[in-house]
């Protein structure tokens, strides 16, 4: 491996695959973590470098490599005392900049004193950057770097009625979905059959030039 790389992801679950496939896709170097031998090889080939590690102690990441990481984002946030014991770890190696997944106010409101940004993908992303940039049509945005966002997009009548195969987000536009929200719900569990609602908000991440692109087409 490089004695630097771009981004560090720690945990496959639907949120951290998401980001290593859009972060991979756009051209950047991405290392992940975690410990489902299957999820590592679906990824392999995508990223930089995909390594099995069973134990997330600060031992094992050293030896990963996760201290060599600009950006380090921690994807496992229904673990809670583990998700703060490896991101405190982290932090604690030098990483310049250290995002942690959240499934509750407590644990960010700890995530957060302990040094990390925090996202909250299965609630609802209400995390800003201070210098977040104004989109016309976009509520809220988490930038991972300066091309690439979690976005939070309102649906409009020409998705509505759609299912998300066929509104083609990733083939056209190089987007992936990582949550949807529907009546002050949030759902990661979603499937390519889900029909898009009156109401209906998407969590994706992308490049920003893909989000206009796609903004553009939503009719804003």
């Amino acid at each position: 491996m490089k004695q630097t790389i771009e981004y560090g992801i720690i945990g496959l679950g639907r949120f951290g695959m998401a980001l290593a496939m859009a972060l991979a896709n756009n051209g950047k170097e991405v290392l992940v973590i975690d410990n489902n031998e299957s999820k590592i090889k679906d990824i392999r080939d995508f990223v930089e470098e995909a390594l099995v590690v069973d134990h997330l102690t600060k031992e094992s990441l050293i030896e990963a490599g996760i201290q060599n990481c600009q950006t380090v984002i921690v994807c496992i946030g229904q673990q809670i005392d583990k998700s703060i014991l490896v991101t405190l770890n982290v932090i604690s190696m030098g990483v310049p900049r250290v995002i942690a997944k959240a499934i509750s106010e407590d644990q960010g409101f700890v995530l957060k004193k302990i040094g990390a940004e925090v996202v909250y993908p299965e609630k609802d992303m209400a995390c800003r950057l201070a210098n977040r940039l104004l989109y016309s049509t976009l509520s809220d945005f988490i930038e991972l770097d300066e091309n690439i966002a979690i976005f939070e997009v309102i649906v409009t009548e020409i998705l509505i009625g759609k299912k998300i195969l066929e509104a083609s987000l990733r083939q056209q536009y190089h987007l992936n979905i990582i949550a949807v929200r529907h009546d002050h719900e949030t759902t990661v569990e979603f499937t390519p059959d889900y029909v898009f609602q009156t109401g209906d908000k998407l969590y994706v991440v992308g490049k920003k030039s893909d989000i206009k692109r796609f903004e553009t087409y939503l009719g804003y």
